[in-house]
């Protein structure tokens, strides 16, 4: 890649009040690092502290109440420990001179009371996610799920807004919605996991209503210029399926008419076609600047990040994998450096192996 394509990618960016370095972003990772309380451990505070040089950090999906939480070892953002935890990683980025963001994640019915505590587990509709989850006492079927009635969504909205109040009295920079990959606010937006019949389900419009109010209730209650929420339509994962090319267009339009007037800080995507129509037509009517994800099923190679950065495709680009295995992975980027590989076996098992052990490059 040339000197004039590497640019972009190496040049500063402004999203609301957060001041990136570079444009090249830490994807939010589930790692279940923290301990059974949900409480970040110094494994966490090392880990993210080793990632600073990035130009943002956008830290793993993060339960703002227990009933959200989805995996053993998923860390909280509820109880007053929770907030002094994550304190000592913000801390530690800062002081290495970066930016980060809390991911704030309510799981919806990808869950199990066994993790929820209370007994049940939520969702739009009364329809069990498919497959199973990992429990404290090992795999078992999804649950169905209790269809969350009208007079409830109120506290789903709060429990995000108080989310997003703990993210910032812990240090956090700003928040992330987390609006994708099968969780509640996703099982909303999806026809195949929302079968109401009320001001939250049937239409495009009605189906996006409930990310639209949890958005703008964040930003009113922490400044829309450091709050962003991050989206994946058509992934179709975890049986929040959007087939439908029309449907899903339709539905995300209006999501991003909803979320324009707010002036947020940055759309986050996960998309295998971010040129493509529905993720710029997002693009163009949330009129917020976008931060873009092609990997998921596949590794987002350094060549295709300058690629997007360069063609303006996005903003800024979200990467997941090289981050874990590099924690100086814009140096390497940077200088075109090899790049040490990563052990996909470890992603999830806990402990410092796999998470705190990639070497940063010597020489």
């Amino acid at each position: 890649m040339t000197t004039a394509v590497q640019e972009k990618l190496l040049s500063p960016l402004t999203l609301g009040a957060l001041e990136l370095r570079h444009r090249l972003v830490m994807a939010p990772l589930t790692r279940l690092r923290a301990d059974e309380d949900g409480v970040p451990t110094d494994l966490q505070v090392e880990h993210y502290a080793q990632r600073a040089s990035l130009g943002m950090i956008i830290t793993e999906g993060t339960w703002p109440v227990r009933e959200g939480r989805t995996w053993v070892g998923q860390p909280g953002i509820e109880t007053q420990a929770h907030i002094d935890g994550w304190r000592k990683v913000t801390d530690a980025v800062h002081e290495a001179g970066g930016t980060i963001v809390l991911q704030i994640m309510h799981g919806g019915r990808i869950s199990h009371p066994l993790l929820s505590g209370t007994g049940r587990v939520v969702a739009p509709s009364a329809i069990a996610a498919p497959g199973e989850i990992r429990t404290p006492e090992g795999k078992a079927e999804h649950p169905v799920p209790h269809a969350l009635e009208n007079q409830e969504i109120p506290g789903i909205v709060e429990a995000f807004v108080q989310g997003a109040q703990h993210a910032r009295a812990a240090g956090f920079d700003g928040v992330q919605i987390h609006g994708a990959n099968g969780y509640l606010l996703h099982q909303f937006t999806s026809p195949t996991s929302n079968q109401r019949e009320d001001d939250y389900g049937g239409s495009p419009q009605n189906r996006a209503r409930l990310s639209v109010e949890v958005t703008r209730a964040v930003a009113e209650a922490i400044g829309a210029d450091r709050t962003s929420i991050r989206l994946s339509p058509q992934h179709d994962i975890q049986g929040a399926l959007e087939t439908d090319d029309a449907d899903a267009l339709t539905t995300y339009t209006a999501l991003a008419e909803g979320l324009a007037p707010l002036g947020l800080a940055f759309v986050d995507v996960l998309s295998a076609d971010l040129a493509g129509a529905l993720v710029q037509t997002l693009r163009r009517v949330a009129g917020a600047p976008l931060v873009g994800n092609s990997g998921f099923g596949v590794v987002t190679t350094r060549e295709e990040a300058l690629r997007l950065a360069a063609e303006g495709t996005v903003d800024a680009v979200a990467v997941g994998r090289a981050a874990i295995a590099n924690p100086d992975l814009f140096r390497r980027w940077e200088e075109d450096l090899g790049e040490n590989e990563t052990r996909p076996e470890s992603f999830y098992v806990g402990g410092a192996r796999g998470y705190t052990d990639y070497p940063a490059w010597q020489g």
